[in-house]
């Protein structure tokens, strides 16, 4: 976890000692929404091993955002952040071994050390950025270009993942997801 946030933003080895300290072990099975929609968000993960997704729910379909695997954070980010009920569930696929801090400590701790703050500044700036990419992706690109986009950038994830997921998440009907897979070379 150290090397993740390092790469990120180089920090201090005792304060993010001191940080890292505070996370604790937690393990959730397949299937466990960690975060449902309305309830607020009280931690931020890390995920050492096992898939989650996060999607909204409309009219009994799902709607799936993202993707989190190893190694990354994750969580309902913007509730974790604003202390507000989630818009989305947040569940995992897999069995899943996480690292997790509680929102009340990991607010006091960077609130405590500067380069904490700036190293966190920086993950935001990086998902906001992959979340812009995301979305240029999605009104710019047809289905086959996304697909495509998808397999270059997450190629393991394609026989990890169901097709409807996948498909969701790049917004092509199921049906034509599964015609396009057959007519991609991957």
């Amino acid at each position: 976890m150290k090397d993740f946030f390092n790469k990120i933003y180089p920090v201090n080895d005792l304060i993010l000692d001191e940080y890292v300290s505070h996370w604790s072990h937690y393990s959730a099975s397949k299937k466990t929404v960690l975060t449902e929609a309305g309830k607020t968000e009280n931690y931020l993960y890390y995920i050492n091993n096992g898939i989650c997704k996060s999607y909204y729910l409309n009219k009994d379909k799902e709607h799936v955002m993202f993707f989190s695997y190893s190694p990354s954070i994750c969580c309902a980010i913007e509730s974790f952040h604003t202390q507000s009920p989630s818009k989305y569930n947040f569940e995992t696929l897999t069995d899943c071994d996480f690292l997790r801090i509680p929102y009340s400590i990991h607010i006091e701790i960077i609130a405590k050390h500067h380069e904490l703050n700036i190293l966190f500044r920086k993950f935001t700036e990086l998902l906001l950025i992959g979340m812009m990419e995301r979305h240029h992706e999605l009104m710019a690109f047809d289905s086959k270009t996304r697909f495509k986009n998808f397999i270059s950038r997450s190629p393991h994830l394609l026989n990890m993942l169901s097709q409807k997921d996948i498909a969701s998440y790049l917004r092509i009907d199921a049906t034509n997801f599964s015609k396009l897979i057959n007519t991609v070379k991957i």
